[in-house]
């Protein structure tokens, strides 16, 4: 596993928004909003996505390297 291209996704602008989000709630007082906790939730199922897709991207560039 050299050096594989990023894909040009946005996962790391997408996991410092997570983190973000997580600051700002443990810097918080009071209890959590389910609106806090759904947009954290929809930020990791996109992180998992693309997390998922460059896996996949990275797997079929291993193939074709390894078949040339």
């Amino acid at each position: 596993m050299g050096n594989l291209p990023d894909h040009g996704l946005p996962l790391v602008q997408l996991k410092k928004q997570r983190r973000d989000l997580v600051v700002a709630l443990q810097n918080r007082n009071g209890p959590v909003g389910s609106w806090e906790l759904m947009q954290i939730a929809a930020i990791q199922q996109a992180i998992s996505a693309f997390e998922d897709v460059i896996a996949d991207l990275d797997a079929e560039l291993e193939l074709e390297a390894a078949a040339a």
